[in-house]
């Protein structure tokens, strides 16, 4: 985490650079000193708490709360290490470098091209209306259905229960069509679950396998799953784990306020593109296309010709 935060600082270098000209700081009021203490000072050189915090807020989210907590006095050091070499680099010049003049300008625009896209962001209104529109004309995502099933491994899959017998395919899709034929005269699913399915995680459970959307199933699985009718007992569907019997005990839709936080996310990203592609459409953007046409590969060499055979010589 150490190395980390030490290559972090090059984030917090943009903002802090603008802030690196270390003069002489004039005498603070009483009030300012009680409300923005020094928290650094090295030399001629000081760092108020407001500084500091700010420069923690330049750091990606995830690095925040441990420089925030149990890695401060390490982001401290790494912030005056930068804050001590910025000053001696502005003191030699080095902010006069032609090099470190494009790279600040860069660096400039870039952060300022970060503020226009938050404000973009911050300006798209996105109603409950628009998502529930959108949540009705995509219900199809959203459906869900409760089921249960019983695996009956061959061999090489990856279900396969060490000990037990290993099927063949038609072995194994043989005694899973027996299963139905039982349960369909009256036998438990649940017990024959628990007693025959390998998968050991929802057989110890009857065969319970709860709710499950779209995607979250392998795809001859969730075909069958969704296709079936609640209480009906399909006929032997091969995956790759073996054959499946599955019960559905329920059909139904994931809940808006479910997706919701989803859904306005997915609306947001779409509208700050479409933002963004009708800037550029409006800009009217063209490119040389001879710069930024790549290269045609090089001709493959022609490959030399075969030696002869000493027989094909002596024939001509």
């Amino acid at each position: 985490m150490k190395k980390t935060l030490s290559i972090m600082m090059a984030l917090v270098l943009c903002a802090a650079l603008g802030m690196a000209q270390d003069k002489p700081a004039a005498a603070a009021a009483p009030a300012q000193a009680v409300a923005d203490p020094i928290v650094i000072a090295a030399g001629d050189l000081t760092i108020r708490q407001s500084e500091f915090e700010n420069a923690l807020k330049t750091l990606p989210a995830e690095y925040q709360q441990y420089a925030s907590g149990a890695g401060k006095k390490q982001f401290a050091d790494d912030y005056l290490r930068m804050k001590m070499l910025a000053s001696q680099g502005m003191k030699a010049g080095l902010d006069k470098d032609p090099e470190v003049v494009r790279q600040l300008d860069l660096m400039r625009q870039n952060l300022v091209a970060n503020a226009q896209l938050q404000k973009i962001e911050k300006g798209i209104v996105i109603t409950d209306a628009d998502l529930k529109k959108t949540y009705d004309s995509k219900q199809a995502d959203y459906e869900q259905v409760t089921a249960k099933h019983i695996l009956i491994a061959f061999k090489g899959s990856p279900a396969a229960q060490p000990g037990k017998p290993e099927l063949t395919e038609e072995q194994a899709k043989a005694k899973a069509a027996d299963l139905k034929k039982q349960i369909v005269a009256g036998a438990s699913f649940e017990e024959l679950a628990k007693k025959e399915s390998d998968d050991t995680g929802s057989g110890a459970n009857g065969g319970e396998l709860g709710e499950f959307n779209h995607g979250q199933m392998v795809p001859e699985f969730e075909q069958a799953a969704f296709a079936a009718k609640v209480g009906e007992v399909t006929d032997p569907v091969r995956t790759q784990y073996g054959y499946h019997l599955i019960k559905v005990e329920k059909h139904g839709l994931t809940p808006f306020e479910g997706v919701r936080n989803f859904l306005e996310k997915n609306e947001r990203q779409a509208k700050l593109q479409a933002a963004l592609d009708a800037m550029k459409t409006s800009a009217k953007v063209t490119y040389n296309d001879a710069y930024f046409t790549p290269p045609a590969p090089p001709a493959e060499a022609p490959k030399p010709e075969e030696a002869k055979k000493p027989e094909e010589s002596k024939k001509q």
